[in-house]
């Protein structure tokens, strides 16, 4: 039996009705599937590895007190033997040094001001010759600039000139001298110090192996101070050649500081040296007290510095385009977060090294790629912090995929 009309007509509607959900659906699926915004992608951590902890000795003379510090590190890196006040003999020249030039500044390539010597000079000289004290030539009447009287002090530790050059700076008033010392000791923290004269001649003249590292980093910090006593000789005119009185200079990496002997209290010496330790340059400061004589505190110190320098080692942290993450999309796109730089750094010892890896959330066609940090620490103080960045970035995944995979783009986020 044909369809009526009527029914004809509702199959029609009907048609029609399907027809406009069809159009309906498609207007509303497809700008919600090829337009909707895609997660954030999460990072798989790969977790830094710390390099593994070395332990080295030392090397130590036989002094009764020798202590080791390095520029860039606090305090004392290690030491050995008394840690009382000990006589420090001409090592005292340094303050001495440093104390006139708190009163009369001298820049690095500066001559100064003109001391003039006289019959008080030449006669303080014969006596420190009958006493048996270092001196050097003097003549009254001349005169030398500061600068020249200081390098004759620290090169050569002629009593005479300190003594000469402490007179020019505070008058013939060993009370303004003692007064000054005692103030720049207190200044720079050097409490276990004392100074009762400018020579080192004197037995109460005491430090500790302690503060005199920390004396070492102060000369080393002053550039006419380490320019002078890094210097190996010098002609100085109406003196004649001085020279350094530090015998180690310029071996075993020594680059300065400072020797003083006294005849009951052995060899002194206050030294800086440099090592290169793979990319670092490692500058030592320290002090050897209570020595044999130079000739074996020369030869263990050697030893020591030698043995010290090993203890340092260079950790390379992270390589340019090492992966510490990695992202994978829903449709199977991946990319690793990799370090943006290289980093090392030097580490005394068995000092613990760590590495913490940030990785952010990554944008799907960010074109910064920015993927976070790792952030570095030696014994808990932050020394590197180098960016993270994707190494291709992620991509849309197009429109088929998008349009087959509803449940995936629609599905909230976990």
């Amino acid at each position: 039996m044909p369809p009526t009309p009527q029914t004809l007509r509702r199959r029609r509607l009907l048609a029609v009705v399907v027809v406009l959900l069809v159009v309906a659906s498609v207007l509303v699926y497809l700008p919600l599937t090829l337009l909707a915004p895609l997660s954030a992608v999460r990072a798989e951590v790969d977790e830094w590895a710390p390099p593994e902890a070395t332990s080295t000795s030392i090397t130590w003379p036989a002094a009764t007190a020798t202590a080791v510090g390095a520029l860039g590190y606090e305090g004392v890196l290690d030491s050995a033997g008394s840690t009382d006040a000990l006589p420090m003999a001409s090592i005292t020249k340094i303050i001495t040094s440093l104390v006139v030039l708190e009163r009369h500044p001298l820049a690095s390539g500066e001559d100064g001001p003109s001391i003039s010597f006289d019959d008080a000079d030449v006669a303080r000289t014969t006596e420190l010759q009958n006493t048996g004290g270092a001196f050097a030539p003097v003549t009254a009447g001349y005169s030398l600039p500061q600068r020249e009287v200081m390098e004759v002090v620290l090169i050569d530790s002629a009593n005479n000139y300190t003594e000469s050059l402490v007179d020019w700076a505070f008058g013939d008033d060993d009370a303004a001298f003692v007064a000054a010392a005692d103030a720049w000791l207190d200044a720079h923290g050097l409490v276990h110090t004392t100074v009762v004269e400018p020579t080192g001649l004197s037995y109460d003249n005491r430090s500790t192996a302690s503060d005199l590292v920390e004396l070492a980093r102060i000369a080393h910090a002053d550039p006419l101070i380490r320019e002078i006593t890094s210097t190996r000789a010098i002609d100085i005119p109406g003196v004649g050649l001085v020279e350094n009185s530090n015998e180690l200079l310029g071996l075993a990496g020594v680059t300065g500081i400072k020797t003083g002997t006294l005849r009951m209290a052995g060899a002194n010496l206050l030294f800086s040296a440099e090592y290169q330790v793979g990319s670092s340059t490692v500058t030592l400061i320290g002090v050897v007290l209570g020595s044999v004589d130079h000739v074996v505190l020369n030869r263990e110190l050697e030893a020591t510095l030698a043995s010290v320098a090993a203890s340092f080692r260079e950790v390379q942290l992270v390589s340019e385009g090492d992966a510490f993450a990695s992202y994978t999309t829903l449709w199977g796109e991946e990319a690793s977060a990799v370090a943006a730089d290289s980093a090392s750094v030097l580490v005394w010892r068995d000092e613990a090294v760590e590495g913490e890896v940030v990785a952010d959330e990554v944008a799907v066609g960010d074109e910064d790629a920015r993927a976070g940090d790792i952030r570095f620490t030696v014994d808990g103080e932050e020394v590197a912090e180098i960016p993270l960045v994707l190494d291709d970035p992620l991509e849309d995944p197009g429109a088929l995929w998008r349009l087959t995979h509803p449940a995936e783009l629609l599905a909230p986020a976990a």
